[in-house]
Protein backbone atom coordinates (compact mmCIF):
# COMPACT_ATOMS: atom_id res chain seq x y z
CA UNK A 1 0.00 0.00 0.00
CA UNK A 2 1.28 3.45 -0.91
CA UNK A 3 0.88 6.08 1.78
CA UNK A 4 2.35 9.49 2.55
CA UNK A 5 3.30 11.09 5.85
CA UNK A 6 2.46 14.80 5.96
CA UNK A 7 3.45 17.44 8.51
CA UNK A 8 1.70 20.72 9.43
CA UNK A 9 3.13 24.22 9.40
CA UNK A 10 2.78 27.34 11.48
CA UNK A 11 -0.75 28.08 12.68
CA UNK A 12 -1.46 24.59 14.03
CA UNK A 13 -0.06 25.41 17.47
CA UNK A 14 -2.07 25.51 20.70
CA UNK A 15 -1.09 25.35 24.38
CA UNK A 16 -0.96 21.80 25.70
CA UNK A 17 -0.48 20.20 22.29
CA UNK A 18 1.23 16.82 22.42
CA UNK A 19 0.73 16.40 26.19
CA UNK A 20 -1.30 13.19 25.83
CA UNK A 21 1.36 11.67 23.58
CA UNK A 22 4.04 12.73 26.11
CA UNK A 23 2.16 11.08 28.96
CA UNK A 24 1.34 7.84 27.15
CA UNK A 25 4.32 6.99 24.92
CA UNK A 26 7.96 6.76 25.98
CA UNK A 27 9.03 7.36 22.37
CA UNK A 28 7.15 10.67 22.34
CA UNK A 29 8.45 11.69 25.76
CA UNK A 30 12.05 11.25 24.64
CA UNK A 31 11.44 13.64 21.71
CA UNK A 32 10.39 16.46 24.05
CA UNK A 33 13.42 15.79 26.28
CA UNK A 34 15.72 15.83 23.24
CA UNK A 35 14.18 19.12 22.11
CA UNK A 36 14.86 20.78 25.47
CA UNK A 37 18.48 19.56 25.37
CA UNK A 38 19.02 20.64 21.75
CA UNK A 39 17.75 24.19 22.28
CA UNK A 40 19.12 24.73 25.77
CA UNK A 41 15.81 25.85 27.26
CA UNK A 42 12.56 24.17 28.35
CA UNK A 43 10.61 24.23 25.08
CA UNK A 44 8.36 21.46 26.44
CA UNK A 45 7.37 23.72 29.34
CA UNK A 46 6.26 26.44 26.92
CA UNK A 47 4.35 23.90 24.81
CA UNK A 48 2.51 22.37 27.76
CA UNK A 49 2.13 25.31 30.15
CA UNK A 50 2.84 28.46 28.16
CA UNK A 51 0.32 30.99 26.92
CA UNK A 52 -1.07 31.18 23.39
CA UNK A 53 0.84 34.46 23.04
CA UNK A 54 4.17 32.78 23.87
CA UNK A 55 3.47 30.02 21.36
CA UNK A 56 2.73 32.48 18.54
CA UNK A 57 6.26 33.92 18.65
CA UNK A 58 7.66 32.54 15.41
CA UNK A 59 11.00 31.48 16.88
CA UNK A 60 9.09 29.35 19.42
CA UNK A 61 6.19 28.26 17.20
CA UNK A 62 8.35 26.56 14.61
CA UNK A 63 10.43 24.28 16.89
CA UNK A 64 7.32 23.64 19.03
CA UNK A 65 5.26 22.32 16.11
CA UNK A 66 8.20 20.31 14.81
CA UNK A 67 8.67 18.73 18.26
CA UNK A 68 5.01 17.71 18.56
CA UNK A 69 5.04 16.38 14.99
CA UNK A 70 8.14 14.25 15.51
CA UNK A 71 6.75 13.05 18.86
CA UNK A 72 3.64 11.83 16.98
CA UNK A 73 5.85 10.26 14.33
CA UNK A 74 8.02 8.42 16.86
CA UNK A 75 4.97 7.27 18.85
CA UNK A 76 3.37 5.87 15.70
CA UNK A 77 6.65 4.23 14.76
CA UNK A 78 6.97 2.58 18.18
CA UNK A 79 3.35 1.37 18.34
CA UNK A 80 2.97 0.15 14.76
CA UNK A 81 5.26 -2.81 15.33
CA UNK A 82 6.70 -2.67 11.82
CA UNK A 83 8.98 -0.25 10.04
CA UNK A 84 7.17 2.80 8.71
CA UNK A 85 7.84 2.81 4.96
CA UNK A 86 6.00 5.75 3.37
CA UNK A 87 6.13 6.15 -0.39
CA UNK A 88 6.89 9.82 0.19
CA UNK A 89 6.73 12.56 2.82
CA UNK A 90 5.67 16.19 2.58
CA UNK A 91 5.08 19.15 4.85
CA UNK A 92 3.49 22.57 4.64
CA UNK A 93 6.14 25.31 4.96
CA UNK A 94 7.74 24.56 8.37
CA UNK A 95 6.40 21.01 7.93
CA UNK A 96 8.80 20.48 5.04
CA UNK A 97 11.66 20.74 7.55
CA UNK A 98 9.89 18.18 9.76
CA UNK A 99 9.63 15.86 6.77
CA UNK A 100 13.44 15.94 6.48
CA UNK A 101 13.67 14.35 9.93
CA UNK A 102 11.05 11.69 9.17
CA UNK A 103 12.87 10.82 5.94
CA UNK A 104 16.18 10.45 7.78
CA UNK A 105 17.82 13.30 5.90
CA UNK A 106 18.61 15.57 8.87
CA UNK A 107 18.95 14.66 12.60
CA UNK A 108 16.09 15.96 14.74
CA UNK A 109 18.31 18.14 16.96
CA UNK A 110 19.91 19.84 13.93
CA UNK A 111 16.54 20.41 12.26
CA UNK A 112 15.15 21.85 15.49
CA UNK A 113 17.99 24.36 15.84
CA UNK A 114 17.58 25.22 12.17
CA UNK A 115 13.86 26.05 12.45
CA UNK A 116 14.50 27.99 15.69
CA UNK A 117 16.94 30.10 13.66
CA UNK A 118 14.50 30.25 10.72
CA UNK A 119 11.70 31.49 12.96
CA UNK A 120 13.85 34.26 14.42
CA UNK A 121 15.10 35.34 10.99
CA UNK A 122 11.58 35.41 9.55
CA UNK A 123 10.30 37.42 12.51
CA UNK A 124 13.07 40.00 12.17
CA UNK A 125 13.12 40.24 8.36
CA UNK A 126 10.29 42.77 8.05
CA UNK A 127 9.37 45.42 10.65
CA UNK A 128 6.01 44.90 12.39
CA UNK A 129 3.24 46.61 10.42
CA UNK A 130 5.11 46.70 7.09
CA UNK A 131 3.87 43.34 5.78
CA UNK A 132 0.61 41.41 5.79
CA UNK A 133 -1.02 38.20 4.61
CA UNK A 134 -4.60 37.42 3.59
CA UNK A 135 -6.55 34.33 2.57
CA UNK A 136 -8.57 34.59 -0.65
CA UNK A 137 -11.32 31.97 -0.70
CA UNK A 138 -13.30 31.41 -3.89
CA UNK A 139 -10.75 32.34 -6.54
CA UNK A 140 -8.13 30.16 -8.22
CA UNK A 141 -4.41 30.81 -8.43
CA UNK A 142 -4.53 32.56 -11.81
CA UNK A 143 -7.24 34.95 -10.65
CA UNK A 144 -5.42 35.72 -7.41
CA UNK A 145 -2.12 36.37 -9.20
CA UNK A 146 -3.90 38.81 -11.52
CA UNK A 147 -5.31 40.68 -8.50
CA UNK A 148 -1.86 40.77 -6.87
CA UNK A 149 -0.36 42.21 -10.05
CA UNK A 150 -2.98 44.97 -10.19
CA UNK A 151 -2.66 45.78 -6.48
CA UNK A 152 1.15 45.82 -6.26
CA UNK A 153 1.71 49.38 -7.53
CA UNK A 154 5.45 49.04 -7.04
CA UNK A 155 5.16 47.02 -3.82
CA UNK A 156 5.49 43.27 -3.22
CA UNK A 157 2.26 41.29 -3.44
CA UNK A 158 2.17 37.63 -4.44
CA UNK A 159 0.61 34.24 -3.84
CA UNK A 160 2.19 32.64 -0.77
CA UNK A 161 0.22 29.42 -0.18
CA UNK A 162 -1.90 27.51 -2.68
CA UNK A 163 -3.73 25.48 -0.05
CA UNK A 164 -6.57 24.19 -2.24
CA UNK A 165 -7.78 24.91 -5.79
CA UNK A 166 -9.78 27.97 -4.65
CA UNK A 167 -8.03 28.76 -1.36
CA UNK A 168 -4.96 30.93 -1.91
CA UNK A 169 -3.05 32.99 0.67
CA UNK A 170 -1.31 36.17 -0.46
CA UNK A 171 1.66 37.92 1.13
CA UNK A 172 3.57 41.17 0.76
CA UNK A 173 3.49 44.84 1.72
CA UNK A 174 0.50 45.75 3.88
CA UNK A 175 -0.79 48.40 1.47
CA UNK A 176 -0.76 46.05 -1.52
CA UNK A 177 -2.43 43.22 0.43
CA UNK A 178 -5.10 45.67 1.62
CA UNK A 179 -5.77 46.70 -1.99
CA UNK A 180 -6.35 43.07 -2.97
CA UNK A 181 -8.79 42.68 -0.08
CA UNK A 182 -10.67 45.80 -1.25
CA UNK A 183 -10.87 44.45 -4.81
CA UNK A 184 -12.17 41.08 -3.65
CA UNK A 185 -14.78 42.70 -1.41
CA UNK A 186 -15.90 45.02 -4.23
CA UNK A 187 -16.20 42.09 -6.63
CA UNK A 188 -18.33 40.07 -4.21
CA UNK A 189 -17.64 36.67 -5.79
CA UNK A 190 -15.06 35.57 -3.22
CA UNK A 191 -14.03 36.16 0.39
CA UNK A 192 -10.84 37.84 1.68
CA UNK A 193 -9.64 37.37 5.25
CA UNK A 194 -6.72 39.32 6.71
CA UNK A 195 -4.57 36.85 8.67
CA UNK A 196 -3.13 37.47 12.12
CA UNK A 197 0.53 36.73 11.37
CA UNK A 198 3.77 38.22 12.59
CA UNK A 199 5.40 38.61 9.16
CA UNK A 200 4.66 38.30 5.41
CA UNK A 201 5.90 34.75 4.77
CA UNK A 202 6.72 33.12 1.42
CA UNK A 203 7.17 36.28 -0.62
CA UNK A 204 10.14 38.26 -1.95
CA UNK A 205 10.39 40.17 1.34
CA UNK A 206 11.73 36.91 2.82
CA UNK A 207 14.56 36.43 0.29
CA UNK A 208 17.25 37.70 2.75
CA UNK A 209 16.09 34.97 5.15
CA UNK A 210 16.69 32.37 2.44
CA UNK A 211 20.23 33.65 1.91
CA UNK A 212 21.03 33.34 5.63
CA UNK A 213 19.48 29.89 5.88
CA UNK A 214 21.55 28.75 2.90
CA UNK A 215 24.69 29.43 4.95
CA UNK A 216 23.22 27.57 7.95
CA UNK A 217 22.50 24.52 5.78
CA UNK A 218 26.23 23.99 5.37
CA UNK A 219 26.69 23.50 9.12
CA UNK A 220 24.46 20.42 9.17
CA UNK A 221 25.22 16.80 8.29
CA UNK A 222 22.78 15.77 5.52
CA UNK A 223 21.86 12.38 4.03
CA UNK A 224 19.79 11.51 1.00
CA UNK A 225 16.24 10.85 2.23
CA UNK A 226 15.07 7.24 2.56
CA UNK A 227 11.96 8.18 0.55
CA UNK A 228 11.21 11.14 -1.74
CA UNK A 229 10.22 14.49 -0.24
CA UNK A 230 7.61 16.49 -2.16
CA UNK A 231 9.00 20.01 -2.29
CA UNK A 232 6.79 23.02 -1.51
CA UNK A 233 8.29 25.32 -4.12
CA UNK A 234 8.00 22.92 -7.08
CA UNK A 235 5.51 20.19 -6.07
CA UNK A 236 8.10 17.73 -7.37
CA UNK A 237 9.69 14.65 -5.80
CA UNK A 238 13.16 15.38 -4.42
CA UNK A 239 15.58 12.54 -3.66
CA UNK A 240 19.06 13.99 -3.17
CA UNK A 241 20.70 16.45 -0.77
CA UNK A 242 21.71 19.23 -3.24
CA UNK A 243 18.15 19.42 -4.56
CA UNK A 244 16.77 19.37 -0.99
CA UNK A 245 18.88 22.35 0.03
CA UNK A 246 17.81 24.28 -3.05
CA UNK A 247 14.15 23.41 -2.47
CA UNK A 248 14.31 24.70 1.12
CA UNK A 249 16.06 27.87 0.01
CA UNK A 250 13.44 28.54 -2.68
CA UNK A 251 10.61 27.74 -0.28
CA UNK A 252 11.54 30.71 1.91
CA UNK A 253 10.38 33.32 -0.60
CA UNK A 254 8.28 31.24 -3.02
CA UNK A 255 4.66 30.06 -2.71
CA UNK A 256 3.89 26.81 -0.92
CA UNK A 257 2.28 24.74 -3.67
CA UNK A 258 0.35 22.48 -1.33
CA UNK A 259 -2.58 21.77 -3.64
CA UNK A 260 -0.20 20.88 -6.47
CA UNK A 261 1.90 18.75 -4.09
CA UNK A 262 -1.12 16.66 -3.06
CA UNK A 263 -2.10 16.20 -6.71
CA UNK A 264 1.47 15.09 -7.47
CA UNK A 265 1.18 12.51 -4.68
CA UNK A 266 -2.15 11.39 -6.10
CA UNK A 267 -0.50 10.89 -9.50
CA UNK A 268 2.14 8.83 -7.69
CA UNK A 269 -0.64 6.46 -6.54
CA UNK A 270 -0.82 7.47 -2.87
CA UNK A 271 -3.73 5.66 -1.23
CA UNK A 272 -3.76 7.44 2.12
CA UNK A 273 -2.28 10.35 4.06
CA UNK A 274 -1.20 10.33 7.71
CA UNK A 275 -0.87 13.83 9.18
CA UNK A 276 1.50 13.86 12.14
CA UNK A 277 1.35 16.84 14.47
CA UNK A 278 -1.07 19.23 16.13
CA UNK A 279 -4.50 19.73 14.56
CA UNK A 280 -5.86 18.44 11.29
CA UNK A 281 -5.54 21.39 8.89
CA UNK A 282 -3.71 19.41 6.21
CA UNK A 283 -6.21 16.56 6.47
CA UNK A 284 -8.99 19.05 5.74
CA UNK A 285 -7.11 20.38 2.73
CA UNK A 286 -6.50 16.85 1.41
CA UNK A 287 -10.25 16.24 1.52
CA UNK A 288 -10.84 19.41 -0.53
CA UNK A 289 -8.14 18.62 -3.08
CA UNK A 290 -8.96 14.94 -3.66
CA UNK A 291 -12.57 14.11 -2.93
CA UNK A 292 -13.27 10.77 -1.31
CA UNK A 293 -9.79 10.33 0.13
CA UNK A 294 -9.75 9.82 3.92
CA UNK A 295 -6.69 11.28 5.65
CA UNK A 296 -5.60 10.20 9.13
CA UNK A 297 -4.53 13.04 11.47
CA UNK A 298 -2.49 11.91 14.48
CA UNK A 299 -2.28 14.17 17.51
CA UNK A 300 -3.96 11.90 20.12
CA UNK A 301 -3.66 8.24 21.12
CA UNK A 302 -7.10 7.49 19.67
CA UNK A 303 -6.11 8.97 16.32
CA UNK A 304 -2.83 7.05 16.45
CA UNK A 305 -4.78 3.80 16.83
CA UNK A 306 -6.89 4.68 13.76
CA UNK A 307 -3.76 5.34 11.72
CA UNK A 308 -2.33 1.96 12.75
CA UNK A 309 -5.54 0.23 11.61
CA UNK A 310 -5.15 1.98 8.26
CA UNK A 311 -1.50 0.93 7.96
CA UNK A 312 -2.47 -2.68 8.68
CA UNK A 313 -5.25 -2.56 6.09
CA UNK A 314 -7.95 -2.94 8.74
CA UNK A 315 -9.52 0.54 8.52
Amino acid sequence: MKYALIFPGQGAQKPGMGKELYNKYEAARSVFEEADDALGFALSGIIFDGTAEELTKTAITQPAIMTVSIAAYRALESEYGSELMPSCVAGHSLGEYTSLVAAGSVPFADALRLVHLRGGLMQDAVPIGVGAMAAIIGKDLEEVCELCSKAAQGEICQAANVNAPTQVVISGHKGAVSRVIEMVEADGSAKAILLRVSAPFHCELMRPVGDKLKAAFEEICWKDPKCPIVANASASFVRHVPELKEALYMQTFSPVLWSQSVLAMEDHGIEGYIELGPGSVLSGLVRKICKGKRPYPVSTSEELDSAILFLRGEA
